[in-house]
């Protein structure tokens, strides 16, 4: 039977859990006792923090790296609770750690993106979890892999825990970008699509790498719907154990969600809806029409296609391809398309075309 005081711990919880937008931040590793509730009491007095996250154990790239302080900062999580009345969350990676975490009261658990790349660890983690009432925050897995997300959240699902949420972290890929993990927006875009109502956070720090760039992802987190952000925070960023050139002062993340342009997803506005619904209705027949346009550009593809195959021709022509992208470029910048854009739809349907050709060579 709960107590009053477990009751009302859930309540708090449940409440952080349902707001919009959910903001979490702390350390991103819990250092010592002071620097973790002096944190978390300058996050709790912006007013604006929901919910207090911090690193105790920490899977790092090489050994000889900080790793966590390990259980005995669970205390800590405990008493900067006590202190601001911020309800905790903490990233578990084995079942020790997930029943550690629960001894110590942690409300919220997340699963990391190191975790989530392996079915095994997070098997791991279900099977611990199996009965157990608590939500649990669910991180891309490090490579960009969303059939990998889709099995760590079903493997949760399936140990019974009702509220499960997402975290948008980004993506490792090789050699030097803009972000320390690329956003690869589609991807989560495409996992939104397939978990509707279930929670998704961005997580601007391990996106960005550095301070300078998180309030232009967080901003694009929230343009696209995104239910809120866990964004770290240090009182002396710069003498972090930890990824010191991502984390912000309490003060600075107060300034940056001040800042924020807050979008809803709808509006009662009769006149919005009215105006919205005839655009939308443009874009219909607009797609309608390039769909027609496309399947006839695929029937000379295969027209061209019997000719290469009756003349022993390969399908791919890479002087022709060349032009095609260097004439489309052109083009789409006087119409204001981007070269991304662009190269994606011409990859798309240069590979449909490949397709259909090959088909018809094989017949």
């Amino acid at each position: 039977m709960q107590t009053t005081t477990e009751s009302k711990i859930k309540e708090t919880t449940q409440g952080a859990w349902n707001k919009r937008p959910l903001i979490v931040s702390g350390p991103c590793s819990a250092e010592s006792e002071e620097q973790l509730v002096q944190t978390a009491q300058l996050l709790a007095a912006t007013g604006m923090v929901d919910m207090l996250r911090a690193g105790i154990w920490k899977p790092r790239t090489r050994p000889g790296m900080f790793e966590g302080i390990g259980t005995k900062g669970l205390p800590w999580l405990q008493q900067a609770k006590k202190i601001t009345g911020l309800p905790v969350t903490v990233e578990v990676a084995t079942a020790k750690q997930v029943e550690d975490a629960l001894h110590f009261d942690v409300d919220v658990l997340w699963v990391g993106a190191r975790t989530t790349v392996n079915p095994f660890s997070v098997q791991e983690v279900a099977d611990v979890l199996r009965g157990v009432d608590v939500p649990v925050l669910i991180k891309n897995p490090v490579n960009p892999d969303i059939e990998l997300w889709m099995g760590a959240v079903e493997r949760i699902l399936k140990a019974g825990i009702k509220q499960v949420g997402l975290i948008h972290r980004g993506f490792s890929t090789f050699g030097n970008t803009d972000f320390r993990n690329s956003p690869m927006w589609h991807l989560a875009i495409e996992m939104k699509l397939r978990n509707p109502g279930m929670i998704m956070l961005c997580d601007p720090s391990h996106i960005c790498g550095r301070r300078d760039t998180l309030m232009e992802v967080s901003q694009k987190a929230i343009d696209l719907d995104y239910d809120g952000l866990m964004i770290e925070s240090h009182i002396d960023p710069d003498k972090a154990w930890s990824d010191a050139k991502q984390q912000v002062t309490p003060e600075r993340l107060k300034e940056m969600l001040q800042t924020i342009i807050w979008r809803k997803e709808d509006t009662n506005s009769v006149e919005f809806h009215t105006a919205l619904e005839k655009l939308r209705q443009q874009i219909n027949h607009l797609d309608d029409e390039l769909m027609q346009l496309l399947g006839q550009r695929m029937k000379i593809a295969e027209q061209i296609g019997r000719y290469k195959r009756d003349n022993n021709i390969t399908i791919l022509q890479t002087n022709r391809w060349n032009s095609i992208i260097e004439k489309a470029f052109k083009k789409g910048e006087g119409l204001g398309l981007s070269k991304e854009f662009i190269t994606k739809y011409f990859d798309a349907v240069h590979m449909e075309s490949i397709n259909r050709q090959k088909k018809v060579m094989d017949e």
